[in-house]
């Protein structure tokens, strides 16, 4: 008895545990798609656009851990694809993406559809495979479902020419052919961290006067988080998050001082630049996070810990550098004494969040962005998955939204890719439909994968897509009015960043059959809005926003974090008391 390398490659993945693939077919797939139509355990959705089956993906991943899949067909489905598999690579997303190709004998022939995809895709990828015999399939698969998911999670793909698909090859045991030897051979998540070095790290922080915790992303990989809150609620350290890792503590606890960085607090910022030992785990010093490397944490000793070494020392020197996965590193911590956080570290911090406050204009008005954040935030169950685009309103989000959950926080950090939101809503109402997905987006954002709204309404999924629509670009236009002024444009060279014809966004919506409100034109708005957060099924919510609100603090594009753009101050008559020592005046 044979089989197909297509059907080989669907019991394959059926035996590593994949329930559902998303993607689109195409002539150097159809073998695949033939022998997924076989298939029991695996369901197929078909996306409008590999770049959103890839975000698709993506959202079913960024939900359950587990890798998500998709497909891609040669040609422009993969070179469609390569911007969801860039966006996982810098977020540290297990995605795999298998890919058709022309067939062996015309490779190099610029033969229909055919692209070099090894070569495009391996410099934004974890690990890439070409397959050349259908009998290494079962080494192949498991292997990079592996590498997706262990150590530090990045993207995989296999590039399988529609030959090889069509190959037939002996029926396999694949019980015995998919032995752990293969997978013990993979060293994704070791650890060159040492007694000496946890011993090290904990003398520093027990003698710090000022220390604080920086965490990132990798606390949520690890699964780290109740081992980050014992920790911080041990020793009273105040800790900040990236924009990756919000949720990863309540956003009310008091030693939380928020997320740092560009759009961060100013206090927080500040707070980082007074600390004498900074505690970096699991985040690796990006530049929306640090701004100008030289002026982060000029006071500070780094105690650095991430499991990818790369990470270690590449943008800021560590006093100590420690390549171990979060989680052990957190119960390393616990098992010494790290002191406990000084009083008047606090009490500095205190001073610093009274004088600088985040500041949040016109919360109580609906149609604001700060308004309808909140108003969301209150009317959301506590266990709704909140997806973003890319741009003000993700901003907006992370500063207002009152997360508790930093699983069910999905955005695009490292790559910022517009168009991200939809899809993802998608792919985690897939993954966990009992729940509610709430999509935070702009009008800019969601016209990069509109296409999906027809995914969505033939899913029928419960997600509710909350449209701030000012008619623009909103964060180049806030770029271009605050840092490209001159003498003939005192108000920014405002340069393709606005919409000459707004969208029609509800009329479209309920043309691809998606219920649709706009708050603009309600009679009683807050009502509207409840009652659509408490409907089942898919629902667009447009909210519209002035083009002249901006998203502050922001800090300059390659500036230093001390130096950035605020709100006024508040009027003195709701001014903080003095402080105990001089602090410079909000500019």
């Amino acid at each position: 008895m044979t089989m197909s390398g297509a059907d080989l490659t669907i019991q394959l993945l059926e035996a590593c545990g994949v329930q559902w693939v998303v993607g689109i077919p195409g002539g150097a797939l159809l073998p695949l798609y033939d022998a997924l139509g076989r298939s029991t355990r695996i369901r197929h959705f078909l996306a409008r656009h590999e770049q959103a089956a890839g975000f698709m993906a993506q959202g079913m991943a960024r939900t359950t851990g587990r890798a998500g899949v998709c497909f891609a067909t040669s040609g422009p489905g993969v070179t469609n694809v390569i911007t969801a598999l860039a966006d996982a690579k810098l977020d540290s997303i297990p995605l795999l993406c298998i890919a058709g190709q022309v067939p062996t004998h015309l490779i190099g022939t610029d033969a229909f559809q055919e692209v070099p995809t090894i070569e495009m895709v391996r410099p934004i990828t974890k690990a890439c495979f070409f397959v050349q015999d259908a009998h290494e399939l079962p080494d192949i698969i498991p292997r990079a479902l592996h590498i997706a998911e262990e150590g530090r999670p990045g993207p995989v793909l296999i590039d399988i020419p529609k030959d090889i698909q069509l190959q037939r090859v002996p029926d396999l045991d694949l019980s015995l052919r998919m032995s752990t030897a293969t997978l013990q051979q993979i060293d994704t998540a070791a650890s060159d961290a040492s007694t000496h070095c946890y011993d090290a790290a904990a003398a520093l922080i027990a003698g710090a006067q000022r220390p604080l915790l920086y965490v990132g992303g990798g606390i949520i990989k690890a699964g780290a988080q109740a081992l980050l809150r014992e920790f911080i609620e041990r020793t009273q350290i105040p800790v900040t998050t990236t924009l990756m890792a919000l949720g990863v503590i309540d956003s009310d606890l008091p030693l939380n001082l928020g997320m740092l960085g560009m759009h961060g607090a100013r206090h927080t910022n500040r707070a980082i630049d007074e600390c004498d030992v900074l505690i970096a785990i699991g985040a690796r010093f990006d530049d929306r996070a640090t701004g100008r490397p030289d002026r982060f944490a000029t006071q500070a000793r780094i105690v650095h810990i991430d499991i990818d070494a790369r990470e270690l020392g590449k943008i800021k020197a560590p006093a100590i550098a420690i390549r171990d996965d979060a989680r052990q590193a957190l119960w390393q911590l616990s098992q010494r004494r790290c002191g406990r956080c000084p009083t008047a570290w606090t009490q500095r911090l205190q001073q610093l969040r009274s004088a600088f406050p985040l500041q949040m204009p016109h919360r109580d008005q609906l149609c604001t962005p700060y308004g309808i954040i909140h108003a969301v935030g209150e009317l959301a169950p506590a266990d709704a998955i909140i997806t973003t685009d890319v741009g003000q309103h993700q901003m907006w989000a992370a500063q207002a939204y009152p997360f508790t959950r930093s699983t069910r926080w999905l955005t695009s950090g490292g790559l910022g890719t517009m168009g991200f939101g939809l899809p993802a809503a998608i792919g985690a109402a897939i993954a966990e439909p009992q729940a509610t997905t709430i999509c935070f987006t702009g009008d800019g954002s969601l016209l990069m994968n509109l296409q999906e709204f027809a995914t969505l309404a033939e899913l029928d999924l419960n997600v509710k897509i909350i449209l701030l629509d000012n008619g623009a670009l909103g964060l180049v236009r806030q770029q271009q009015e605050l840092f490209y002024r001159s003498a003939a444009a005192p108000r920014g060279q405002l340069v393709a960043s606005s919409f000459l014809r707004p969208s029609n966004f509800v009329a479209i919506a309920r043309a691809f059959g998606i219920r649709a409100s706009d708050l603009e034109t309600a009679a009683t708005p807050q009502k509207l809005l409840a009652a659509a957060m408490r409907s089942t099924g898919p629902t667009l919510i447009r909210v519209p926003i002035a083009a002249s609100q901006h998203v502050l603090p922001m800090v300059a594009p390659g500036g230093a974090n001390v130096d950035a753009v605020d709100y006024p101050p508040a009027p003195a008559s709701t001014a903080s008391p003095p402080l105990q020592e001089e602090i410079p005046a909000v500019t």
